[in-house]
């Protein structure tokens, strides 16, 4: 299976499955000198961690890291930094119901067509497990950030159709959706509680937005940093839709609306662009947003097909999230902060 790596200078390989022993990452390209310790990536790693909110997957894992190459006497070596997280509460027989089924919405059916077999124990390299080596690997990569002074800031703009109508970064991470809006953190759990006792699930809309990044990052042709950034971003299993700055509202503006006025500095009156303008970062806040799809595990009747390709009906049982916000911040927050790490990198090594 190709295409488990990202990037060119700062480079993540993640491995492992949803229901293996462990899953993990291994970075190559980490400059040397770096402090990093297993509890500096533990504290990333628990904003991901099933069975905190109530409305997430009871599955309970404690996801400790072992560090197991390219850290001394906390320091990195700029050697190759391994990673591993042991699964610790798999419940494989959950999903005994569904080696015959195809799931509604999940990579099963196509998994099959590809490789001609597939894991149903949660979906193997699909399943949403495999995004804690990424978590992991992102906290390696705000280590960098941190050494340059990258601020990337991500939290949940809206789910199930509420939307945060304004941002107190003070308490995202001090309740239950991280949302940055205490009024609509309310209305997000009673939308929650309601679908969930419809058996359903929602999505929603992650925003990031990258403040102290320099500019003169990102290529002018197929390695833009918007185009990598997205690619970075929809490759996390339940994103559908990636927008930079305005987004898909440009397509209803006029240029003298679009375009970003230049005032002395240089600075801009304002910021459709998303901090990117010709695949190159101008200096300003980068803003990315992402469309996060309902989890397609639901506890309502579903039509699909079995593996002889007969008609059946699927309730699907076990433990699943409402929704993939907010356990997916963290994870899009983390493939940001490894796309700038490679991209600051990159920059360095051409000067």
């Amino acid at each position: 299976m190709a295409g488990n790596t990202f990037g060119e200078v700062f480079r993540v390989t993640t491995w492992g499955e949803s229901h293996g022993p462990g899953l993990g990452a291994v970075i190559d390209g980490c400059p040397p000198r770096l402090s990093l310790t297993a509890q500096d990536i533990e504290m990333e790693l628990a904003r991901r961690r099933p069975g905190i909110q109530a409305h997430a997957s009871p599955r309970r894992e404690p996801d400790k890291v072992e560090i197991l190459s390219g850290v001394f006497e906390g320091r990195t070596t700029g050697t190759p930094i391994s990673l591993i997280i042991y699964n610790r509460d798999v419940r494989s027989r959950d999903y005994e119901s569904l080696r015959e089924v195809f799931r509604p919405g999940h990579g099963d059916i196509t998994f099959l067509a590809k490789y001609g077999l597939r894991d149903h124990r949660g979906g193997g390299r699909a399943s949403a497990r495999e995004t804690a080596a990424r978590v992991a690997a992102g906290a390696v990569a705000l280590k960098v950030l941190d050494r340059e002074g990258v601020q990337v800031l991500a939290y949940t703009q809206e789910l199930g159709g509420v939307r945060a109508a304004r941002v107190d970064e003070s308490g995202i991470w001090d309740n239950p959706f991280f949302c940055p809006d205490p009024d609509a953190v309310a209305a997000m759990a009673v939308r929650v509680q309601e679908v969930k006792a419809a058996g359903d699930s929602l999505g929603g809309i992650v925003e990031v937005r990258v403040r102290g990044c320099p500019a003169g990052l990102g290529e002018p042709v197929f390695h833009k940093l918007d185009a990598v950034l997205a690619q970075a971003v929809m490759s996390v299993g339940a994103v559908k839709g990636v927008e930079i700055g305005a987004g898909f509202a440009a397509a209803r503006m006029t240029g003298s609306e679009h375009n970003d006025p230049i005032l002395p500095g240089p600075r801009f009156a304002s910021n459709h662009a998303g901090g990117i303008l010709a695949g190159i970062s101008n200096g300003d806040e980068i803003v990315v947003r992402a469309a996060v799809k309902p989890i397609p595990s639901i506890s309502r009747e579903q039509q699909t097909i079995d593996l002889e390709g007969r008609p059946r009906t699927l309730v699907i049982k076990g433990r699943h999230d409402v929704s993939a916000i907010p356990r997916i911040v963290p994870v899009i927050q983390a493939m940001v902060r490894l796309t700038l790490a490679d991209f600051l990198l990159r920059q360095k090594a051409i000067k």
